[in-house]
């Protein structure tokens, strides 16, 4: 059996990079979220009021 040498890759230091920056936008989301805030609020109203006429 041979012996085989084990290479070692180096890996660049933690310092050594840039941090990256996560900074996303969510203003489509907190829209969307607003819009279906609405919608189902105004459905709630509509089945309470439509409730009292079907009785």
């Amino acid at each position: 059996m041979a012996k085989t040498r084990r290479t070692t890759t180096r890996r660049p230091a933690a310092s050594a990079q840039a941090p990256l920056e996560f900074n996303p936008d969510y203003t489509d989301v907190k829209r969307d979220l607003k819009r279906i805030g609405i919608l189902a609020s105004s459905f709630i109203v509509l089945l309470v009021v439509l409730s009292f006429f079907l009785r």
